[in-house]
This record gives C-alpha cells, sequence and structure tokens, in this order.
C-alpha cells in the first residue's frame, strides 16, 4: 500500500537505531506522531511498570521491555522500548 499511496522517501524524522532516553517528556528530535503512539509504555516503564510484562504476561518475554510501533500506516516505525537506570535531563 505505501508504494501505491505514499510518497517515495520514508520517514524522515526518525532513524534506524537512534536512542533516546525518556521518563514522562518526549526527548527533543522524536516524531510528535510517534511519541503519541508510544507514550503510554514510556511512561509505565519510567515507573516501574513491565516487571511482569504488559497485557497480562502473554506480550514480551523480557521484563522491563516494550514493543511498539507508530500507527502511520505507510511509514510506521517499530520501537523497543527498555526500561534503565540513565538519568535523563529533560523530564517534565
Amino acid at each position: 500500500m505505501g508504494k501505491g499511496y505514499g510518497l517515495k522517501r520514508i520517514n524522515a524524522i526518525m532513524k534506524e537505531g537512534q536512542v533516546f532516553y525518556a521518563g514522562r517528556a518526549k526527548p527533543d528530535g522524536f516524531c510528535d506522531t510517534a511519541w503519541r503512539c508510544i507514550y503510554q509504555y514510556v511512561f509505565a516503564l519510567a515507573n516501574g511498570g513491565g516487571k511482569n510484562g504488559f497485557f497480562f504476561n502473554d506480550w514480551v518475554r523480557e521484563p522491563y521491555t516494550a514493543i511498539a510501533c507508530c500507527n502511520d500506516g505507510l511509514r510506521s516505525v517499530i520501537f523497543k522500548l527498555e526500561a534503565t537506570n540513565e538519568e535523563v535531563e529533560k523530564d517534565i
């Protein structure tokens, strides 16, 4: 479908292999639409959620990990979200 309806370029905001650290606030340089799709998992992980997985423990094998994606049907990006002990500078 993307080839038939979308533009020829791929997602111009997100790049494969990028790493972002976040608490409750969207990191600088992160796509606004993608953030709206994944922030609930980021918030849960930043606040200790995910120890026993998500969604009745039948979704992701690794604790404190979530897999989420942007809902852009033509240029969707998949994210691996992991809880860390890194301090976040911008955490509003």
